[in-house]
């Protein structure tokens, strides 16, 4: 179902995804009834993600990641085209963050455009996603906003734009003049985890697949394994994931690799009860870390990291690895270094993503 917010009926990019779709449309003058209805329902959760609500954002799409407290951040922009998302992932926080959780998507991109002509005229490095709020494809069903973002950065030389997914939408973005301005980046996990806590998303073979896909019409690439999920001979289970990725892709076209352990919300715990009757995710060894996030005990999340490490860097011994969302001790226990070291953390991706990506 996709509703419409009565001020932007006869907006033009309302009218092209109306026109495109086979979808029950309504417009609505007040969304309070609409939130209502979604809050009340048996699991809002749920309710939300068959609902797409058509609006404007009022506020700036460009921002910067919010980063944690007391733990380094990579310096990402954050581009806000939309939120939230069809798939139905255990640990996904934004089933905690909206209120009520609906998907959302803004159809005012020419104000957006705007201020991404405006970033781009600083003609200095930057690196921007949309997939911090949502999954940055699973929109392409109704838009092609994606293709569109692909080919506007493409036309310039000093921004890379990171669209990170765990769909197989890639049809809207093959053949495009991307200028290798675009990176295509999945979200991989275990088998495991990926059959039992990432709801709706492809396989792991598909993602693989579509990422060779992309290597094919020249993409840079990134992949995130993030969260990591602790469990018995889980080291193994990664191992074999990693050994899959670098038989499917290049090494050498990979701009970079971030993980990061699983970490949630204390509000999250009871909805991943309620929701995941099965999910044993919340029961390991946590305890509360500096933001007030469950953490798995650092001495864990460590040992894991190292070996993790060690084995990427036998395969691929110049990919850029990094952490996302930990502190200082990790890294130099980890990977016996600092970021700062190293003239900070997004200073190492700034030069990976200019090297690969023929930034300016």
């Amino acid at each position: 179902m996709i509703y419409i917010e009565k001020d932007i009926e006869n907006h033009p990019e309302t009218l092209e995804i109306v026109s495109a779709s086979n979808t029950k449309i309504k417009v609505i003058k007040d969304t309070a009834k609409l939130f209502k209805q979604i809050s009340t329902a048996s699991d809002p959760i749920e309710a939300g993600k068959k609902i797409l609500l058509l609006s404007q954002n009022k506020g700036p799409f460009l921002k910067k990641c919010p980063g944690t407290k007391n733990y380094l951040c990579c310096g990402y922009k954050i581009l806000h085209l939309a939120s939230f998302c069809t798939m139905d992932c255990s640990y996904c926080i934004l089933q905690a963050y909206f209120h009520p959780p609906l998907l959302r998507y803004f159809v005012n991109t020419q104000d957006m455009e705007k201020e991404l002509d405006t970033l781009f005229a600083e003609k200095k490095i930057y690196r921007i996603g949309t997939g911090e709020f949502s999954d940055s494809l699973i929109f392409e069903k109704h838009t092609n906003i994606s293709a569109r973002l692909t080919e506007k950065f493409g036309k310039q030389n000093h921004c890379v734009l990171e669209l990170k997914t765990k769909t197989v939408n890639i049809k809207n973005q093959l053949r495009l003049n991307h200028n290798r301005k675009t990176i295509m980046s999945w979200s991989l996990n275990t088998e495991k985890v990926i059959n039992t806590e990432e709801r709706g998303t492809a396989s792991l073979e598909a993602r693989l697949n579509a990422a060779a896909q992309c290597e094919k019409q020249g993409y840079p690439l990134a992949f995130h394994f993030d969260p990591v999920i602790i469990y018995k001979d889980c080291e193994q289970d990664y191992k074999e994931v990693i050994t899959r990725l670098f038989k499917s892709v290049s090494k050498d076209n990979i701009v970079w690799i971030s993980i990061g352990t699983f970490r949630y919300i204390p509000t999250l715990k009871n909805i991943i009860e309620n929701r995941f009757k099965n999910s044993k995710i919340i029961y390991g060894e946590f305890i509360k870390g500096l933001d007030n996030k469950m953490r798995y005990f650092k001495p864990i999340r460590i040992e894991f990291y190292k070996k993790i490490i060690d084995y990427i860097k036998q395969i691929a011994p110049n990919v850029l690895i990094y952490f996302c969302m930990e502190d200082e001790q990790a890294w130099q226990k980890s990977f016996g270094f600092t970021p700062e070291q190293r003239g900070g953390l997004s200073a190492m991706l700034d030069k990976s993503a200019k090297r690969i990506c023929n930034l300016q």
